[in-house]
C-alpha cells in the first residue's frame, strides 16, 4: 500500500507539471503571436493558458491585450475587471484599471473611462498616460456638456437674424378705424334712402 501512495503522489507530481508546462507554452506562444501582429491566433494560446490555471493573471492580462489590439474592446475590458479581482500584485493591478479605463474610452463610455482614469491615478500618481488621458476625457466631458449651451444660442442668434415680422395693429386704433368705416356704411345707407323717398315724391315729369 505504502508504495501504491508513492506512484500515485509521484504520477500527480507529474501531471502537476505538465500541466504548468503546457501553460507556461502556451503563454509563450501566445507572446509571440502578439509580437507578430497575429492577436486571434494569440488569443487562442492565452485562453489554451487559461484552460490549465484560469487564475493565471499573466495570462489574463495578455489575453485582455490581445483582445483590445482586436478590436474586442468591451471583451477586453471585462477582462481587466477580472483582473482587479484576481492578482494581489498592486502594479497589475494598476494596470489594468488604466487599461480598463482606454477599453471605455473605445466605447465612447465617457464617465467610466473618467472614473477608470483617476483610481490608476490615485493607486499610481506618477503614471502620466493615465494623466494625460484624465485630462483628455474631462475636457471632452467639458465640450460635451457644452454644447446643448451652444445649440441654444445659435437658435438665438438665427431667431434674431429672421426677417422681423410688422407688429400687430394697436387694438384701439383698429377699433376706431372699424368705427369709422361703420359710420361711413351708416352715412351712404342713409343717402340712399334720401334719393329713394325723393323719386317716390316728385311728381312724374309731363311730357
Amino acid at each position: 500500500m505504502r508504495t501504491f501512495f508513492v506512484i500515485i503522489i509521484y504520477c500527480l507530481t507529474f501531471n502537476t507539471r505538465l500541466l504548468a508546462q503546457t501553460e507556461n507554452t502556451a503563454i509563450a506562444n501566445g507572446n509571440k503571436l502578439y509580437k507578430e501582429g497575429k492577436f486571434e491566433k494569440a488569443i487562442e494560446a492565452y485562453e489554451l493558458a487559461l484552460q490549465q490555471n484560469p487564475d493565471n493573471a499573466i495570462a489574463r492580462y495578455n489575453l485582455a491585450a490581445a483582445r483590445f489590439r482586436n478590436s474586442k474592446w468591451e471583451e477586453a475590458q471585462k477582462e481587466y475587471e477580472a483582473i482587479q479581482q484576481l492578482t494581489k500584485d498592486d502594479n497589475l493591478k494598476q494596470k489594468a484599471i488604466y487599461n480598463n479605463g482606454v477599453s471605455f474610452t473605445k466605447q465612447n463610455k465617457l464617465a467610466e473611462s473618467i472614473a477608470a482614469y483617476k483610481e490608476a491615478l490615485k493607486r499610481n500618481p506618477t503614471d502620466e498616460d493615465a494623466r494625460f488621458n484624465l485630462q483628455k476625457a474631462l475636457e471632452e466631458e467639458r465640450k460635451k456638456n457644452k454644447q446643448p449651451e451652444k445649440n441654444d444660442q445659435q437658435q438665438k442668434k438665427d431667431k434674431k437674424q429672421e426677417p422681423q415680422k410688422q407688429p400687430p395693429a394697436n387694438k384701439k386704433m383698429l377699433d376706431q378705424w372699424l368705427q369709422s368705416l361703420k359710420q361711413k356704411e351708416q352715412e351712404v345707407q342713409q343717402k340712399m334712402q334720401q334719393t329713394k323717398n325723393r323719386s317716390v315724391t316728385q311728381p312724374e315729369k309731363d311730357w
